[in-house]
C-alpha cells in the first residue's frame, strides 16, 4: 500500500522546505497558511466556479439555498477550558497537547475545530462546545 507522500515527487529544490513543513504540527500548518495568504493575498480555499450552470435558467429574485455543509470555528474558550479541550480532542482525533494548542491558540483568535461537516453534526457540535461555555461559529 503507498501512502500520499510516496506518490508525489518533491523537486529537489523544494526537498528541505517540505521536509520542515512536514514536521510542523497541525496549529503550526494554519498559523504559516494564515501568513501567506496575507502576505501575497492569495486564499487555499478551493477556487469556486462561477456562472450559470448549463440548462438552469435563474430567477429575476435567486433564493438563497441552504447550506448543508459547514466548518466549525472555536472563536472564544469560556471558564471551562479543560471541557472544551477534552470535546475538542474527541471530535478531532487530535493527541492532548495538539488539542490544547488549539484551544490556547483561540485565545489570539478564530481556529478551526472541524470543517465540511454535515448541518446536523455541525450543530451537535456547537451545542457541545456551547454547553462547555465555549462560543462557536458555523461558517
Amino acid at each position: 500500500m503507498t501512502t500520499e507522500k510516496e506518490t508525489i515527487e518533491v523537486p529537489a529544490k523544494f526537498k528541505k522546505l517540505v521536509e520542515e513543513i512536514e514536521q510542523m504540527s497541525a496549529i503550526d500548518l494554519s498559523e504559516l497558511v494564515k501568513i501567506l495568504e496575507e502576505k501575497f493575498g492569495v486564499s487555499s480555499a478551493a477556487p469556486m466556479m462561477m456562472g450559470p450552470m448549463p440548462g438552469v435558467t435563474q430567477s429575476a429574485a435567486p433564493e438563497e439555498e441552504e447550506k448543508s455543509v459547514f466548518n466549525v470555528e472555536l472563536n472564544q474558550v469560556g471558564e471551562k477550558k479543560i471541557e472544551v479541550i477534552k470535546l475538542v480532542r474527541d471530535l478531532t482525533g487530535k493527541g492532548l497537547k495538539e488539542a490544547k494548542d488549539l484551544v490556547d491558540a483561540a485565545a489570539a483568535g478564530p481556529q478551526m475545530i472541524k470543517e465540511n461537516v454535515k448541518k446536523e453534526e455541525a450543530e451537535e457540535i456547537k451545542k457541545k462546545m456551547t454547553e462547555a461555555g465555549a462560543t462557536v461559529e458555523l461558517k
